[in-house]
């Protein structure tokens, strides 16, 4: 009896447990299969909405490309006096979408029959290109359009060299790269190269700044063609702000990587068609003597030794560190811009390279050793490094970039030693820092380097019996210190004769108060150098006089005073490139 009792009490727990919970299921039973198809319904229209976003970006494309066909006709002027027009003109055409070229013959009444009266189909498929990747390229029709072009037009040279360089807070090394590329390269050399320096500032006024310091620094050479200026439209950019999070790292931190993958693949667009080989650096290296010859010699015995039946080369890496000093072939690029393109808001540069090599040729059933032996078959190693990296301060604002190039050889010299100048009394207004002092980098044992320079502050070199002096050198900043130069600071002489009223000197030379000639002064780059008239006569004193505040200390690497009759003693100690080291 007690058992009844008991089943019967639990089932009537049981009963009134589930009754809720079946009333429940019945009055919200519809809800939540309405709620259910209402996300399945949000989930359709958000995958509609992006099939209707794809087509008025293709919308949009079709419209770009039409702008640059029309443009291109107008810039050749070919639009009433030549049909069809140019074979590059009309090839943009068959970059539209299949309906706007329809458009386009229904427009001009050209239908072509086929047989029994039907229409011939000739639709191209449609590939994916850059506005499928970048799609905000669409919103402006000179979003591909250089904002700022310097160029000679040379093309058809052995190497490119890329760099890409941005406005820097602290200290900018570009005009010491720049500097040191070109004195290590012969004439040779240099008539068989083009450096492409890429501004990646959308601020206007920056690119102005950037380029004229260029422009103004190496006339010459931009002149002569050897360098190319270029910074892409502002509208060339996405809006970083909405970029996704990705490796878990700041927004600040993708934004910065995320811009150089584009800076990499427009710099890479545009020096495609220039040259054989494209070498990749950046705004704060150096180099070592003949790096060209080095480079492409390289290059061609790689190329010669490929077997037929063996993959040849896609990368020469003539510096472990980063993406300095990858050597590509220009013909192969398009393929690189492409996957940067597609990536460049997932990973760092460097990392995309590493991970296209190894989607070329590691297999999925392989151990990572059998990966690491095939990507050496396409990336291939210089056995010395040929660029060093210098730079300390980084574009990304708060990082602090010291990586050194181990194998690039031995250290990058801080001074270059003359022993043989000529005996003088040195002093200086400027206050030295520790040990580096004046009278050491005289006499060839170390580097001047002195607090900051003010107005009227004087570095004198009194000598101890007059000199015919034929020859000055002064070469201020160094690999380690890069920005602690002299600026608006002029070399002066102090003849020991009284010069006549008559005399050219007076009309070659402006003078000061105190009766000094003013021969020479500092350029951009830190260094002053040059000859000096004979008709000067002997000389009491040389001196720089320095004549504006600094943002940075003075740092003299270089201090060479070449005596008439005494040019076989100097010839020793010639000026070497400000950064040359040994290979």
């Amino acid at each position: 009896m007690f058992k009844i009792r008991q089943r019967n009490c639990m089932l009537i727990v049981t009963a009134l447990v589930l009754a809720p919970c079946i009333v429940i299921l019945i009055v919200m039973g519809p809800e939540l299969s309405n709620e259910q198809s209402l996300t399945q319904r949000l989930a359709e229209c958000h995958m509609r909405l992006q099939y209707l976003e794809s087509m008025y970006r293709a919308r949009q494309e079709d419209v770009a490309l039409l702008s640059q066909y029309f443009g291109q006709l107008q810039q050749n002027g070919n639009m009433t006096t030549s049909f069809p027009p140019p074979l590059p003109v009309a090839n943009l055409l068959d970059g539209l979408s299949p309906e706007a070229r329809q458009l386009l013959k229904n427009a001009s009444h050209t239908t072509k029959a086929g047989p029994g009266g039907g229409m011939v189909a000739k639709q191209n498929i449609r590939l994916p290109n850059a506005y499928h990747f970048l799609p905000h390229l669409l919103d402006d029709a000179g979003s591909l359009r250089p904002s700022y072009l310097q160029s000679k037009g040379r093309t058809d040279v052995s190497i490119v060299l890329g760099i890409p360089t941005v406005r820097r807070e602290k200290q900018s090394y570009l005009l010491g790269t720049l500097h040191n590329l070109i004195e290590n390269m012969n004439e040779e050399e240099q008539n068989e190269t083009l450096i492409i320096v890429y501004i990646g500032e959308i601020d206007a006024e920056a690119v102005q700044v950037i380029a004229k310091q260029i422009v103004t620094s190496f006339e010459q050479q931009v002149e002569q063609g050897l360098i190319d200026i270029i910074a892409p439209s502002p509208s060339y950019y996405p809006n970083f702000e909405r970029l996704r999070i990705t490796l878990n790292d700041s927004l600040e931190r993708v934004k910065w990587r995320s811009k150089q993958n584009l800076d990499f693949a427009y710099l890479m667009a545009y020096a495609h068609s220039k040259g054989t080989f494209y070498v990749q650096l950046e705004d704060d290296i150096l180099t070592k003597r003949q790096f060209i010859t080095t480079m492409k010699k390289f290059a061609l015995i790689k190329s010669a030794l490929t077997k037929p039946d063996q993959p040849s080369w896609f990368v020469l890496d003539f510096c472990q560190l980063g993406f300095i000093g990858k050597m590509f072939k220009s013909a192969e690029l398009p393929y690189l811009i492409t996957y940067f393109q597609m990536f460049y808001n997932d990973k760092p540069v460097d990392w995309l390279l590493t991970y296209f090599i190894e989607s070329k040729v590691c297999r999925t059933d392989k151990d990572q050793k059998h990966c690491n032996q095939e990507k050496a078959k396409y990336w291939q190693h210089f056995r010395k490094s040929l660029f060093q990296h210098i730079g300390t301060s980084s574009s990304l604002k708060g990082k602090v970039q010291k990586l050194k190039d181990k194998q690039f050889g031995s250290k990058v010299p801080t001074f270059y030693a003359h022993t043989h100048n000529p005996p003088a009394l040195v002093k200086s207004s400027i206050a030295p820092y520790k040990n580096y002092l004046l009278k050491r980098a005289y006499r060839g044992e170390s580097y001047f380097w002195g607090l900051l320079p003010q107005p009227g502050d004087l570095i004198q070199f009194v000598f101890e019996q007059p000199i015919l002096l034929r020859r000055y050198l002064f070469r201020s900043g160094n690999s380690e210190h890069p920005s602690d130069r002299f600026y608006n600071t002029t070399i002066e002489l102090l003849p020991s004769d009284s010069l006549s009223e008559n005399s050219s000197v007076w009309s070659n030379y402006n003078t000061t108060t105190d009766g000094f000639l003013i021969v020479g002064s500092f350029d951009n780059l830190g260094v002053a150098e040059g000859l000096l008239d004979p008709k000067i006569g002997p000389l009491k004193e040389l001196r720089l006089h320095v004549h504006s505040d600094s943002e940075n200390w003075a740092l003299l690497s270089e201090i060479e005073l070449q005596e008439i009759g005494n040019g076989s003693k100097s010839d020793e100690n010639v000026a070497k490139p400000r950064y040359a080291s040994g290979s």
